[in-house]
């Protein structure tokens, strides 16, 4: 492999081009391939992002067993991951899948216990972990400045469902084909928002000092339902190896916001914007209070490909911190599981 990572993508759905606008200023990775179902959308790819005819697909497997493809990223609808990362995993290709990889446990257990698996790099698209506020966030946790670390409360919260008139708040009209409100796509708010808290709680643990975090307790799940079993708002507590306790909460009916905010025993950190920031502001209120503010020069998608094909180039095959790694990744997945099927 040369110096750069040659990138191709299955699905080309409105994450697909964000991803893709991200490949202009790394130094590292080309966009080469995609791949879709959809004559319309390979054509609005093939111009704005410089495609060769001999890269553009309708057979997803044709990108996949391409030999000029260094990576996959899959963009597919989130119940689509699982039999696309088999199929990966058997042409022995790199993978990088949109969160989240997997919406059954058991999907994930297959795809870990793969003959493959161990042989190929394999990621998870968070690009929040790649913004440089996180690791100001680690520094200052590993400093001590707040103490030790004994909770987390966090929240992603839109309100996508009503909207306000002189009457008072009545729903909008809500597209049931979209990949959030669809049940049968892997919708619903855990997998779309929840996700993003769920993998930071990991995270903060993971900092801990000798903690045992795949040693975890679930309590106090609760749901709203709308559409039938669609999950459109949900809170839950986690305790990690009775030491750290994260509250999570997300919603598409309420504008919970995207605050974290991590507590120790001598002090706060406040994540202002956690998820998507265009700016990151932190604030540490302890005995001196601190206040940081990021602005990129990159997006955080243009980092996350950086970083990961600087992984691959050095023959990684999982992220390195702060990417999820993929011990991570399998116990969000098992997380994931057992808030979502909590009746």
């Amino acid at each position: 492999m040369s110096r750069i990572v040659n990138w191709g993508i299955l699905g080309l759905g409105n994450i697909a081009y964000e991803f893709a606008k991200s490949f202009y200023n790394t130094n590292n990775s080309k966009l080469i391939a995609v791949a879709s179902r959809s004559n319309d959308k390979l054509n609005i790819f093939k111009k704005e992002f410089n495609i060769s005819n001999e890269y553009l697909f309708t057979d997803y497997e044709k990108l996949i067993n391409n030999k000029d493809v260094d990576v996959v990223y899959i963009a597919l609808p989130n119940t689509l991951h699982y039999q696309w990362i088999l199929k990966i995993l058997d042409a022995k290709k790199n993978i990088f899948v949109e969160k989240p990889s997997f919406i059954k446990f058991d999907e994930c257990k297959i795809v870990f216990e793969h003959k493959n698996f161990k042989e190929i790099f394999f990621g998870e698209g968070f690009m929040y972990r790649y913004h440089p506020q996180l690791l100001k966030v680690t520094e200052i946790i590993r400093n001590k400045e707040i103490g030790n670390i004994v909770s987390m409360k966090s929240d992603f919260g839109k309100n996508l469902i009503y909207k306000k008139n002189f009457f008072g708040f009545l729903k909008k009209k809500i597209d049931k084909k979209k990949r959030y409100f669809n049940k049968q796509l892997g919708g619903g708010v855990i997998f779309d928002q929840g996700c993003y808290p769920l993998s930071m709680s990991i995270f903060i643990a993971s900092l801990i000092e000798n903690i045992n975090y795949e040693n975890f307790v679930i309590k106090g799940i609760e749901k709203d339902y709308e559409f039938g079993d669609l999950d459109i708002q949900s809170s839950i507590n986690i305790i990690f190896d009775k030491r750290f306790t994260s509250h999570i909460s997300t919603s598409f009916k309420n504008d919970f916001g995207n605050k974290t905010i991590l507590s120790g025993d001598k002090g706060e950190i406040v994540i202002k914007n956690s998820w998507n920031p265009d700016v990151g502001e932190i604030e540490v209120l302890s005995n001196n209070k601190k206040k940081y503010n990021f602005k990129n020069t990159k997006s955080i998608y243009s980092l996350e490909i950086e970083h990961t094909s600087n992984d691959i180039l050095n023959n990684k095959k999982e992220a390195s911190f702060p990417g999820i790694n993929k011990k991570e990744i399998f116990i969000n997945s098992k997380l994931m599981n057992e808030w979502v099927n909590e009746k």
